[in-house]
């Protein structure tokens, strides 16, 4: 099945269930019930306490049985932790997550931390990781880290596990995510968590991951972060040294599933055909496989046909929210790029990289010539390892800033790589 549909297909949904339920809720108000993605998990998912006055605090924890596909895990944890509300605005929220711990024994100083973001499941509650498991590519990247030496910790964003919308590609609540449930592991485990964090993300997860290298210093100036790990990443620098055309469905789902319709505009419900509608209703209760048997099975072929818009109608209403500043990061990020990957193209993680070179950050971009959107994850993980290695022990790595060279289009994928079909 073309991955690119089923993310091009969940995405609009996803944007067109979130832009509902702002629309329906005054400024400063999180919205919550069914239409929200809230559904029935368990007791832990659901906060009736006071929250804490600051974000990162352990709301609650369990143990979690580990997946048979971890089994460099001794121990994992379900986590629920305070984190801060940057879409609705309404202060703090519970964000569900879990934390891995490797087996062994620790370092004298700890484990260290890889705060890892994910790529797109769904926006329904019942597509948490922490409740519903990750998929075998997740799952074994996971092990390999914790093979490593690594603790993991691993958020399920605002909205997804926890109350309300899921704010899907928005990397101001993602990145407060990702930087929320590291204070949350270090606080559970003091004494087996080092002070040395790692972030790394996929896709959705690059973007989350690069939010939370942004808004570190001035979030989270506390965490001792060293470096960040970037696969597939989607983020846009409108104000970077490469112009790029607008990718006409990618940039309209993105802008839909992140709740870019202004609270003032009208209803997706206004603008969706019957199909759209009822893909709406399938994201609200389901995960993206779900979602790609339906779109199959109504035959939706392209995005206009979910709308009862022109496509080009959307670029008035809406805001990107995959959009970033060209900040600086206090430290090293490495970039990892299929050449092979036709869903973010080699040319637009390409120009992330530019960007962030641009404003005088040390980058690392590296391309892998037959690996797609997926294979690239752990197609690059060995010379992830290297990266994180130089970072830790002080070494250096090196950025290749200065001889970043522009890529051809996406090529031929291997099929015999991990992890890296369709």
């Amino acid at each position: 099945m073309n991955i690119f549909r089923v993310a091009f297909l969940t995405r609009v949904c996803i944007g067109a269930f979130v832009v509902v339920t702002a629309n329906a809720m005054a400024a400063g108000t999180l919205p919550v019930g069914p239409a929200a993605g809230d559904m029935t998990l368990s007791p832990f998912y659901r906060w009736a306490g006071p929250m804490p006055g600051l974000p990162g605090a352990v709301l609650r924890s369990e143990t979690l049985p580990v997946q048979p596909q971890m089994p460099a895990a001794a121990q994992a944890l379900r986590l629920l932790y305070s984190s801060t509300d940057s879409r609705w605005h309404s202060g703090l929220v519970p964000v569900s997550g879990a934390l891995y711990l490797p087996a062994g024994k620790p370092p004298a100083d700890g484990w260290p931390l890889l705060a890892w973001a994910h790529g797109t499941l769904g926006i329904a509650d019942v597509c948490a990781p922490s409740w519903a498991g990750w998929r075998e590519r997740d799952s074994a990247y996971i092990n390999r880290w914790l093979a490593h030496g690594f603790a993991v910790v691993a958020t399920d964003y605002q909205g997804l596990g926890g109350p309300g919308p899921h704010p899907y590609t928005f990397w101001q609540a993602e990145g407060r995510s990702v930087l929320d449930s590291i204070r949350a592991a270090r606080a559970i485990r003091p004494g087996l968590i080092a002070k040395r964090v790692i972030l790394a993300g996929q896709s959705q997860g690059a973007g989350a991951a690069l939010g939370a290298a942004i808004l570190a210093g001035s979030y989270a100036p506390e965490l001792p972060i060293f470096g960040a790990v970037l696969t597939a990443a989607n983020s846009t620098f409108p104000q970077g040294p490469i112009a790029l055309a607008p990718r006409q469905s990618n940039t309209l789902f993105l802008a839909l599933a992140s709740g870019a319709l202004g609270d003032d505009g009208p209803r997706i419900e206004e603008i969706l055909t019957d199909d759209g509608l009822e893909l709406l209703r399938v994201a609200r209760q389901s995960c993206t496989r779900d979602i790609a048997a339906k779109s199959k099975g109504l035959q939706i072929g392209s995005f206009a046909e979910l709308l009862t818009i022109a496509p080009e109608a959307l670029t008035a209403l809406r805001t990107p929210m995959t959009d970033m500043p060209q900040a600086s990061v206090a430290f090293p990020l490495f970039i990892a790029t299929g050449q092979a990957d036709r869903t973010i193209t080699p040319e637009r993680q390409y120009a992330v990289a530019a960007a962030l070179c641009d404003a005088d950050n040390d980058v690392t971009w590296r391309t892998y010539e037959g690996l797609g959107h997926d294979g690239v994850l752990h197609g690059s993980l060995d010379d992830a390892f290297a990266f994180v290695e130089a970072r830790l022990d002080g070494s250096g790595h090196g950025s290749n800033c200065s001889t970043l060279q522009r890529p051809g289009p996406p090529g031929a994928r291997n099929p015999d790589a991990p992890f890296n079909g369709d």
